[in-house]
């Protein structure tokens, strides 16, 4: 049998068990996609606040660049890395104007979880505490971060446990794979059980000097939420913890200003390493951590994934500035999101769930959980043959007999579009 033979057995392997995947070829018409002919309501997108489908905004943005000399139009290319001649004023300003957005809030942080403030809420605060400024370093995308971090941060020969929550995004995954050596482990504790989690931390190892606990704020299959506070108040009984926030799917999304998850639990200051996507709410390209100043340079001096990328194109850096701004005042789509979101959460738990039905806001992301593959691949057709374009999740992307309808709102979809979903599941 030839290596191709092999191979074509292999793949229908994958088609025989549901698990084939292929490019859907797709056209885009704002708040739709054309797929095989049919113009169907996108359901399936990350472009959570419909900035990516919102042309009057790309238009905007294309006047203001219109309004710059030629030599300070930004550039379509980047063509090297940061390191040689990739770095760019648009670059550069983009990593101040984020390290401006978080140091804004987590001084009113700062401010709310001060003793003398009547609102200070239980979780571990004193002046000792507060935060220290942070500084910002930009990254080609969510998986060049979490690939590249995470070896990065366990580059040291200094004993190394990183524990990270079950369901974290396979980037992750592959992050900690890299990161293992001599004296890097790493375990994985049960989702968001954090009994566990403290299990695990107590039997670590005497001559462990650091323990690194990883996890998403919001996960990105299940769209449920990390208790932040409470990894908060576990990293505060153990000097050797340090806390690495995934927050892709909640950037845009979630606090006052947009800032996601950790700033709407006030936990900011608390964290150490706070990473997050454009990808998604900002609906432009590329990735962020926010981190001490002497782990930007650390990371600078041994990201492999940052080292020997060629940076992404100014021009896309522009575009996120650009959102960047806005993003504080989009309030009111945040708010139209949470408000969707929760009625279709409500709709599919009574229709499933024998349990009392929270009304609690957790995401955009709302699984519709059906199990089994084919099921799931026929619910889908089911939903667009009724105009809606949403796609099945199946194993090994998710836990096997876990297939879902991974079914995403957008602060552009209206309470009929909701409506319309709820009548077809």
């Amino acid at each position: 049998m030839t290596l191709k033979d092999e191979l074509e057995q292999a793949l229908q392997t994958l088609k025989k068990n549901e698990q084939y995947r292929q490019i859907p070829t797709l056209a885009h018409d704002g708040r739709y996609v054309v797929y095989q002919g049919k113009r169907l309501l996108n359901i399936a997108s990350n472009d959570y606040l419909g900035l990516g489908s919102d042309s009057s905004l790309q238009r905007a943005f294309f006047e203001q660049m219109d309004q710059l000399a030629d030599t300070h139009y930004p550039k379509m290319s980047a063509t090297s890395s940061r390191l040689l001649t990739g770095d760019d004023t648009q670059l550069q300003a983009l990593e101040f104007e984020m390290q401006a957005w978080y140091q804004t809030a987590v001084c009113q942080e700062d401010v709310s979880n001060s003793p003398s403030s009547p609102s200070s809420p239980s979780s571990p605060s004193s002046p000792s505490n507060l935060s220290r400024p942070k500084s910002v370093l930009v990254f080609n995308s969510g998986y060049h971060a979490n690939i590249g971090i995470l070896p990065a941060l366990t580059a040291l020969p200094i004993k190394t446990l990183v524990l990270a929550d079950k369901l974290v995004h396979a980037s992750i995954i592959d992050g900690l794979r890299l990161s293992q050596n001599k004296t890097v482990g790493y375990r994985r504790y049960r989702h968001n059980d954090y009994a566990h989690l403290a299990r695990l931390i107590e039997q670590a190892d005497d001559d462990i000097r650091r323990i690194i606990i990883v996890t998403e704020s919001v996960f990105s299959m299940d769209g449920d939420r990390a208790d932040l506070q409470q990894l908060v108040q576990i990293k505060a009984q153990d000097a050797r913890i340090e806390l690495y926030v995934d927050e892709a799917h909640a950037i845009g999304v979630l606090g006052e200003t947009g800032l996601g998850l950790a700033e709407e639990t006030q936990t900011l200051g608390q964290i150490n390493y706070l990473v997050g996507t454009f990808g998604k709410a900002f609906a432009s390209v590329g990735a962020y951590i926010m981190c001490d100043e002497i782990i930007k340079r650390w990371l600078v001096n041994h990201m492999r994934s940052f080292i020997f990328s060629t940076a992404l194109p100014p021009i896309n850096h522009a575009w996120t500035r650009f959102v960047l701004a806005k993003m504080p005042s989009l309030t009111p789509a945040r708010t139209h999101l949470a408000l969707l979101s929760t009625e279709l959460s409500e709709a599919i738990a009574l229709k499933y769930s024998t349990s009392a039905v929270s009304s609690a806001y957790t995401s955009p992301i709302v699984p519709y959980i059906l199990g089994d593959n084919a099921r799931t691949l026929t619910k889908a057709q089911q939903l667009q043959a009724a105009g809606f374009y949403a796609l099945p999740i199946r194993p090994p992307t998710v836990p096997a007999n876990s297939a879902r309808i991974r079914l995403v709102m957008n602060a552009k979809l209206t309470y009929d579009d909701c409506e319309r979903l709820i009548q077809q599941l």
